[in-house]
Parts: C-alpha cells; sequence; structure tokens
C-alpha cells in the first residue's frame, strides 16, 4: 500500500508530524525563533532544529539566522482540504465525493489507484505537500518541495470507455489553463502530449493512468504537478538541469493562495470531464491549438529510447483525435505518442 503521512482532511493539527506543524507555522514567511516555535507547538528546541532540518532535506529553502530564528525562503500556505473544498462552487462541489490533503505520500496518482473506482459522474482527489515518488511521463520523477508547488490527483469513472480517451491529457491541459486563467494567470501554452508551459519554460504537467474493464467502465487517474513558487534559487538549479522550469509567482499575478488553484484545477477538471465524457476531444480542441506552443515550429519526435528512430519535421498542429501532425520531407505523418524536443531552423 502507498505510504500516507497525517492525511489532513479534517484531521486536528497536532495530529500530523512535527515537520508538517513547524512548515505550517513557517508558511508566512516572517522570523520565527525556536523557542517561539517550541512554545508554539509543545515540544523542545532541539525537535524543532530536527524539524527544520528535515525541511532543507525535502528541498524547502529554510533560512536561519542567529537571534532572529528561522523562516521560509519565500511564504506559501499549507494546503487545506476544508479551503479547497469550500473554493469549488457549490454545484461541482457536490460532485467530489472525497477530496484530502497528505503530508508526505509515495504517490497522489497511486494512492487513487490502490482505492476503489468512485460512482460514475463522481471524483475523489488526493493532494499532498510532498510526494516520495512523484512520477512524470515515461517514469520521470516529478520534484516539488513543500510548499512549492501543487501535487494533485483526481479519479474519474467513465460508465463506458468514452470516444477519444486516448485525447483526454489534451483536453486536461485546457482545463488547467481555464484554472489558471481564472487565477488571472495568461499566457500559459500546451506543448504535446502533457506539459504546460510559460513563455519556453515548464510550468506543470500532466500524467493520466486508466484503469478499465473490458465493455464496461474506465476509471481515469488524472495527476497534475504544477509549479507555484519554487524561487528563484530551485529555479535555477532545475535550469541547469537543461530543463528550464517556471512556477505561478514568476508571473507578478497576484492571489496566488495555493488553496484557490487547487480549488480551481479541481473544479474545472470536473466540468471538463463531464464535457469530455459527452463530446469527446471536439469541445476542447479550438483552445488547445490556440495554445499550442509547437505548432509551425521545427520539431523533433522520439518514439523510442533510439535517437536514430527520431522524425523531424515542421509541427502542424492536432487532429480531431488529438494526434499530433508532423510535416516531413516523406509527407504528413500522425503522431499518437511520443517524446517532442523543438529544433532550431536551420
Amino acid at each position: 500500500m502507498t505510504n500516507v503521512d497525517a492525511a489532513s482532511s479534517g484531521a486536528p493539527r497536532s495530529a500530523m508530524p512535527l515537520v508538517a506543524r513547524v512548515f505550517a507555522e513557517l508558511a508566512d514567511g516572517k522570523f520565527h525563533s525556536g523557542e517561539q516555535l517550541a512554545s508554539a507547538l509543545g515540544v523542545s528546541r532541539s525537535a524543532v532544529w530536527k524539524a527544520a532540518k528535515a525541511l532543507r532535506d525535502l528541498g524547502t529553502t529554510l533560512h536561519a539566522v542567529p537571534n532572529r530564528g528561522y523562516r521560509l525562503a519565500v511564504a506559501s500556505e499549507p494546503l487545506d482540504a476544508s479551503r479547497i473544498r469550500d473554493g469549488i462552487s457549490a454545484t461541482l462541489r457536490e460532485r467530489v465525493r472525497q477530496l484530502d490533503v497528505a503530508w508526505s505520500i509515495g504517490s497522489t496518482n497511486t494512492a487513487l489507484l490502490e482505492r476503489a473506482n468512485p460512482p460514475a459522474g463522481s471524483c475523489e482527489v488526493m493532494l499532498a505537500e510532498y510526494q516520495l515518488a512523484g512520477r512524470g511521463r515515461r517514469g520521470r520523477t516529478w520534484f516539488a518541495p513543500p510548499g512549492g508547488a501543487i501535487c494533485l490527483s483526481l479519479s474519474w469513472t467513465f460508465p463506458q470507455v468514452p470516444r477519444d480517451l486516448g485525447a483526454l491529457g489534451l483536453a486536461v491541459g485546457v482545463c488547467v489553463l481555464r484554472a489558471l486563467e481564472a487565477r488571472s494567470v495568461a499566457g500559459g501554452q500546451l506543448k504535446w502530449p502533457n506539459d504546460v508551459l510559460l513563455g519556453e519554460r515548464k510550468l506543470g504537467g500532466i500524467l493520466i493512468e486508466l484503469r478499465a474493464e473490458s465493455g464496461g467502465p474506465a476509471c481515469v487517474v488524472i495527476g497534475i504537478g504544477l509549479n507555484v513558487v519554487l524561487g528563484a534559487g530551485l529555479l535555477e538549479k532545475i535550469a541547469e538541469t537543461g530543463l528550464p522550469a517556471a512556477d505561478l509567482a514568476s508571473t507578478g499575478a497576484r492571489d496566488l493562495s495555493r488553496n484557490a488553484v487547487a480549488s480551481s484545477l479541481i473544479q474545472e477538471c470536473v466540468r471538463g470531464l463531464i464535457e469530455f465524457e459527452a463530446g469527446g476531444l471536439r469541445p476542447f480542441i479550438e483552445e488547445w491549438q490556440r495554445a499550442d506552443a509547437l505548432r509551425g515550429r521545427q520539431v523533433a519526435i522520439l518514439a523510442s529510447s533510439a535517437l536514430d528512430d527520431a522524425t523531424r519535421g515542421l509541427a502542424r498542429g492536432i487532429d480531431l483525435s488529438g494526434a499530433l501532425m508532423v510535416e516531413t520531407p516523406d509527407g504528413l505523418r500522425k503522431f499518437v505518442s511520443g517524446e517532442v524536443t523543438v529544433r532550431p531552423v536551420s
């Protein structure tokens, strides 16, 4: 079973691990002395020091200054299940059967895959401050320190396998952009098949996993990772890997409450799943095309791990089934899966 550390859907804060409680005290971004923290939490200063070290080990940038105490480099509110649920419109909130927030978890997707399918037309949601084994496509690790991102998974059962199911990730990408626009974040783009971009930098990603029965219902688990406030230091470190990242804080947008962003993501995904069940990709395709980050650019598509298998050409958008169309020297080709990189024009 997936390891879950103190899910906080209604659980008292005292039931959370100490590292989570220290994080919550420091979430305002102000200095708090070790003595103040120890008194507020009913523990020793040594226990506070160990919790601060644990936060650093998880990737959180934490300042410790003699005679001033500890503070987070970037303020970030803790995720709160009640606040997230309350932020969803009443009509769509009825569709959310269960909503949990965990301090740490192996993988939010895996946690939902291990549960029974939710009833058709309703969903279950799992969020975590930190994933021990967060995943992206092709088994890549998704890294996000506590407070820095939204790691969210949503499970949904279709009574029958819907048409265009292979294009569901594209529809979810549109839902993510709708959620961002609702929070006054404009200019997001979508890179086929599953990346959310700001400019040329990756803001987030989508991972969809399916559990289906032959001729019967299909349960999808939709994983969304979205960078909210990583800070300049971590953004630079990620850029050194050759995969530059973006976060919402760098857009200058106001009202970037992580709980509010999570509410918007859930709301737009539920609304989008209802649309997708009725009409497949068609209701989303115009919005996807407007946000297409590849259209008209030279690309290379890697269908396997062998570099010799790469297909190069000019991206021509997607078709009604969600396949990427690429104009190659041998004619127009369509791809339903693969890894895409942008190539400079020679």
